[in-house]
C-alpha cells in the first residue's frame, strides 16, 4: 500500500514532463526548485558583479597615491616656468645682441661717411697747394707773353714744381722699346730689336706710377 502511494507521488511531481507553464497555472514546489524562467535578459546578479570589479583607471588611481600624483604636478609645473624663463632669457639676449649689430652697423656707416669726408678734404686741400704753388709760374708765363720772351724760363719754373711734387717726364729716345711706358704708333725697318727711334709726345709718371705712356716712333 505504501509503495503505490509512493509511486503516485512520484508519478504526479517527478514525472511530470517540463515545459512552459500554462497561463494561470500555480507553478509547483519543482518549478521553483528549477530556477528562475530564461527571460533574455542579463541577470541583474551578473550586473552587480562588473559594477563590483574595478576599471583600469579606477585600478591606476588606486595603485598611485594621492601624494605622488600632487608630486607630478609640481614636477611638471616647475618645468614650464623653467622653460618660459630661459624662453624670455633667450628674447633679451637676442634683443641684446639685433641692438648691438644696429649700433655697430650706425657706427660703421658714420665711419665711413667721414672717412669719405675727411678723403675729399685732403684731396682739395692736397690740389689746392699745387695750384698755390704753381702761382709763380703763372705769373712768369704772364710776364713772358707781355714781353714776346722768356718762355723757357715760364717752362723750366713749371717742370720744377711739377717734379717736386713727383712727376716724371718719360722720354725713351733711343732705348729699347718698353710697352708699358710707352706706346707705338708709327714702325720702319732696321737691324735690331725694336728700338724708340723718334718721341712723338713725352710721357710721364706721378709718383712711380705711368701717368701717361709716351707716344713713339718704333724701328727695328
Amino acid at each position: 500500500m505504501a509503495d503505490q502511494s509512493t509511486s503516485e507521488q512520484d508519478t504526479a511531481g517527478g514525472d511530470r514532463p517540463s515545459g512552459p507553464v500554462p497561463q494561470g497555472a500555480t507553478p509547483t514546489d519543482a518549478d521553483a526548485s528549477a530556477g528562475p524562467t530564461p527571460t533574455g535578459h542579463p541577470d541583474a546578479s551578473s550586473d552587480a558583479a562588473a559594477a563590483d570589479e574595478p576599471r583600469s583607471g579606477d585600478a591606476l588611481s588606486a595603485t598611485v597615491p594621492a601624494e605622488e600624483l600632487g608630486e607630478e604636478e609640481l614636477e611638471l609645473s616647475d618645468i614650464e616656468a623653467q622653460l618660459i624663463e630661459d624662453m624670455d632669457r633667450l628674447q633679451s639676449e637676442r634683443n641684446d645682441y639685433l641692438d648691438q649689430l644696429l649700433r655697430t652697423k650706425a657706427d660703421f656707416d658714420n665711419y665711413r661717411k667721414r672717412m669719405l669726408k675727411q678723403q675729399s678734404e685732403h684731396q682739395e686741400r692736397a690740389a689746392e697747394a699745387l695750384v698755390e704753388k704753381l702761382l709763380d709760374a703763372l705769373d712768369t708765363f704772364e710776364l713772358a707773353v707781355a714781353h714776346g720772351q722768356g718762355y723757357e724760363q715760364v717752362r723750366d719754373m713749371l717742370v720744377t714744381i711739377l717734379t717736386k711734387e713727383g712727376l716724371e717726364r718719360i722720354d725713351p729716345a733711343g732705348a729699347k722699346f718698353d710697352p708699358n711706358e710707352a706706346d707705338a704708333v708709327a714702325h720702319e725697318d732696321g737691324d735690331g730689336g725694336p728700338v724708340v727711334a723718334e718721341v712723338l709726345r713725352p710721357g710721364y709718371r706721378w709718383k712711380g706710377r705711368v701717368l701717361r705712356p709716351a707716344m713713339v716712333k718704333v724701328r727695328g
